[in-house]
Formats: C-alpha cells, structure tokens, sequence
C-alpha cells in the first residue's frame, strides 16, 4: 500500500509538474497564427502607403504642368489659321484642360474659314499658304450729268450728258500667306483683271449725239503687301482676340490718268488700278461666343497724293488729292461640322471727296458710301486646302450690284 502510495503521488508531481508545459504547447499555434495576420497586415498597410505616395507625386506633377498651362496661351485661343489645316491636334491632356475651363465645342479656326478674307485667324509658325481666287464684279448705273451753267430754272448754257453703263471685272488673284511666328503674319496679293465695259452715252451740245461702244482690258491690278499681328494672348475660351494689321498699295496697276481720252474728255480705255499708293491701317476683333465667333474690324485707306500734268479734254490736271477711304465691317462665322461652315455680315466704307487740281484751280468730287451685305460658304476638301465662296449683295448707290468670289487655299 505505501508503495502504491508512493507511485500516486509521484504521478500526481509529474502532472503538475508537466502541466504548463502542455498548455504552452497547446497556445503556440495560436500566436503563430496571429502573427501571420498581423505580418499581412502590415504588408497591406505598407503596400497602400506606397499608393497614396505615388499617387501624391502624380498629383504634385499634374499641378506643376496645370500651371504651366495656364501661364500661356491655351489651344482654342491662339489663332491657328483656318489656311493651316494640317496643324496636330492638341494633346489630350491639354484638350482636357480646356474642357474644364469651358473652352468651346469647335475651334476658332473651323467657324472663320467663311469669313471675308483677312478677319480670320493668323497662320501658325513655318507655314505657307498660297490661294487662287477667282472674282467676278458686276455694276450697273445711269447718270445724267450737266456740265455748264444755269442762269435762271430751266435755263441753262453748257452740255448735258446721260450715260448707261453696264460694267464687268473679273479678278484672277495669287495670295500667298507666311506665318513668321504664332503672332506674325506676312501676306501678297498679285491680281490680274479682265474689264469689259459697256457703255451708252447721249450728249446734247449744238444737237444731240449718241454713241454707244464697248471697251475692255486685260492687265496686272494693283500689288498688295500686308502684315497681320496677333496683339493678345486671352487665357479663356469667351476673351476677344485682336489682330492688327497693316496693308501697303502700289500702283502697278493701268492709271486712270494714263489712258487715252477722246476730245471731250470721254475715256477711250479701262484702267486697272487707282494710279496711287496707299498705305491702309486696321484693327480686326474675334469674339469666341459659343456656337459662332463674332468678328469685327476697322481700317483706313490713305492713297499719297501726286501730280499729274496731263492734258484731257482741253483741262489741264495737276495735282490730285484721292480722298481717304473708312470702312468697317461685323458679322460671325459658324461651323455646322468640322468640315463645313459659313457667315453672315456686312461691310460699310465711305469715301470722302478728291481734291483735284483743274486749270489752275481746286476742284472737290462728292463723297460716296459702299454699303454691301456678305454671305460666305466653306467646305474642307483635305487636311490641307478647302474651298470658300464668298457672296457681297450692294445696299447703296455706290456699290457695285453684286459680286461672287471663288477661293481654294492649299497650306504646306
């Protein structure tokens, strides 16, 4: 019995003895477990931390290039030339950034390709564009004109002339346009006319004399030279645009004064020019206003007086003083696709009265108002070149009745 005792007690040392032991060994898979969770854990924490830097990073550069963007001009408002149809599209983080700043739909350039030649857009740097048009001008007027002196009404000494004119140009132009830099423009016009003029003229000096004949004329017009500079930069999409330009005359084209005249002073000849240089300074506005641009321009005319020492018709003529010309003219242009658009307007000039030096003495012609409405219409063929027609409808005496221009520019 006392070893069978003995044996118990010695069992029940050992399993107090063992027991701490066992419940260790039953606890450590327990804590290996959640150290594996607590590891993935901290591998996820680490892993999104890594993001969120990154994605910060990318964050601090679309900042910095937002800014940057800002500082110049934006795509829609540098005045990439309708003739420059082969420009690169903007890039995609730069179309973005004029959407968020309400940039328009379609770009200046589409909606301006109608309007009347030279209130458009400029050409982009290192770019050419070079332009064959097409003019055809028609005019018709009856004048009756009395040359003499009236002593009491209805009693008059001297000559009465009326005359029926129907009048016909058609102008063949070369225009080349070069961009010397996104604000600079350089342009030249090199016409070409066709005149054909017919005339019907009655004249009452000892009797009555009636004569009616065709003249007609084929010659250079008159070369022009312009420059175009694009004045402001805006940095939203509804800020105006101002371009301003000027435009240099010569007078290549067949003078006036340098045609034949008959004894009475009646021309035997067509001219093709004005037989004066001029200088024409103007300021032109383009009004982003979604769906159309609105454009507007103002200009001068001033021709350089000069002496002509010519014999006509007994009269000796010297010194000749043009009067200066000042025109304006608003509309818009609106693009129904990317492809096609037109425009809407109407120019208006007024003419002041030439001084011209007769015999001796100073004579004044009356002044005249050109008032036209405009109707353009173009259509994009390629990348590169498009066709435009332009429309003028005269509304004063003093314009001509109508007037139809065909223009295909190809820019390289």
């Amino acid at each position: 019995m006392a070893q069978r005792a003995k044996r118990i007690a010695s069992l029940l040392a050992a399993t107090f003895v063992f027991m701490p032991v066992i419940a260790l060994a039953a606890e450590l898979p327990a804590e290996q477990d959640m150290q594996k969770q607590l590891d993935a854990l901290a591998a996820r924490v680490a892993a999104q931390q890594a993001q969120i830097d990154a994605q910060q990073q990318q964050i601090a550069a679309d900042q910095i290039e937002i800014r940057n963007l800002k500082a110049r001009p934006l795509p829609f408002a540098l005045l990439d030339s309708d003739r420059a149809m082969g420009e690169p599209a903007p890039s995609a983080q730069q179309q973005t950034v004029g959407a968020s700043l309400g940039a328009p739909k379609a770009n200046i350039a589409e909606r301006t390709q109608a309007v009347p030649q030279g209130q458009g857009v400029l050409t982009p740097a290192g770019r050419t564009t070079i332009q064959s048009s097409l003019t055809y001008i028609r005019s018709q007027n009856d004048r009756l004109v009395f040359a003499g002196i009236e002593l009491v009404p209805g009693l008059q000494i001297g000559s009465i002339q009326a005359s029926t004119a129907d009048r016909n140009a058609v102008i063949d132009a070369l225009t080349i346009w070069h961009g010397f830099s996104s604000r600079l423009e350089g342009e030249i016009t090199i016409p070409a006319l066709f005149r054909n003029d017919s005339i019907h003229l009655a004249q009452v000096r000892n009797g009555t004399v009636t004569e009616g004949f065709d003249l007609s004329r084929h010659a250079i017009g008159d070369i022009e030279g312009a420059l175009r500079y694009q004045l402001n930069a805006p940095t939203k999409p509804d800020e105006p645009i101002f371009v301003a330009g000027l435009r240099v005359k010569s007078n290549t084209g067949v003078s006036p004064f340098s045609i034949t005249y008959d004894e009475f002073g009646i021309a035997q000849g067509l001219a093709t020019g004005s037989g004066f240089w001029g200088v024409q300074p103007g300021l032109t506005m383009l009004l982003p206003s979604d769906p159309v641009v609105i454009y507007a321009g103002v200009s001068y005319l001033y021709q350089i007086p000069r002496n002509i020492n010519r014999t006509v018709g007994g009269t000796l003529i010297g010194r000749v003083t043009p009067g200066g010309t000042a025109s304006a003219n608003v509309g818009f242009g609106f693009s129904i696709n990317p492809r096609f658009s037109f425009s809407l307007g109407y120019s208006h000039s007024y003419i002041f009265p030439t001084s011209t030096e007769l015999n001796g003495s100073r004579q004044r012609s009356t002044s005249s108002t050109v008032g036209a409405l405009d109707f353009g219409l173009s259509y994009r063929l390629s990348a590169r070149s498009s066709v435009n027609l332009a429309f003028q409808f005269g509304v004063t005496q003093d314009a001509p009745n109508d007037s139809i221009t065909v223009r295909i520019p190809f820019t390289f």
